[in-house]
């Protein structure tokens, strides 16, 4: 234990973040908080960003709340996923908050998302409520870019969704629509309003929306690279 240390710079090259990501695997939560000083909640309810925050700071990642990728110098996304004793995600993946209003003449080539999803490192987290938080076990990570196929899902979700935003529909919009990709509130509480384009083109007030990578997405690229049982 002594050995593993937290980054305090962020790493230079996409090599050496995977390698300290690959030293993490078979630690759990509770370890690497205790050499990163950071208290453990007991449950992630309330502290769902939790296990992402103790990882960023072990693998020295750079964004913070910053609108750009974690390791922004090599345009790496860090995203955590528990998964069951399967190796099967556990919960959606939260992506990007989507815009509501301002959209004109978006495309997917520049969308926020493409951006959030062009270089991802995945790291699965034990997820099954009945392990303690501190006891949750680290997996190994995986570098990932979306392939032809997958990046063809995404984007014919993400312009059936930003369709539907432009056209004053998003109040309709429900967790069902997109076939990898959804869109659903994202907001501490209902008080939390944004402003977005109503029926008739008038600005209304609703819950901020958040881009979300579905389970079948999520499962079947973990699958595949980890030789799981097909989602």
């Amino acid at each position: 234990m002594l050995a593993l240390a937290p980054f305090t710079s962020p790493p230079d090259s996409e090599a050496q973040l995977l390698a300290q990501a690959q030293r993490l695997a078979g630690y759990t939560l509770g370890e690497l908080a205790a050499i990163a000083g950071l208290p453990v909640p007991l449950n992630l309810k309330r502290d769902k960003g939790w296990t992402g925050v103790l990882l960023e700071l072990w693998l020295g990642a750079s964004a913070g709340s910053k609108p750009e990728q974690d390791f922004a110098a090599l345009g790496v996304e860090l995203k955590t996923i528990p998964v069951d004793n399967f190796g099967r995600p556990l919960e959606t993946t939260f992506v990007c908050v989507a815009p509501l209003t301002g959209n004109s003449g978006v495309v997917w080539e520049t969308s926020h998302v493409r951006h959030k999803l062009k270089r991802v490192l995945w790291i699965p987290i034990e997820g099954a409520r009945e392990i303690p938080v501190a006891d949750r076990r680290v997996g190994s990570p995986l570098l990932w870019s979306p392939n032809e196929a997958e990046e063809q899902q995404l984007r014919l979700d993400w312009e059936e969704l930003m369709d539907l935003i432009v056209l004053g529909q998003v109040t309709r919009i429900t967790a069902r629509h997109g076939e990898v990709l959804q869109l659903r509130p994202k907001a501490a509480n209902s008080k939390a309003l944004t402003e977005a384009i109503g029926e008739h083109g008038e600005t209304i007030l609703t819950l901020p929306r958040g881009f979300y990578l579905k389970k079948n997405f999520t499962g079947a690229l973990l699958a595949r690279h980890f030789l799981l049982s097909p989602y």
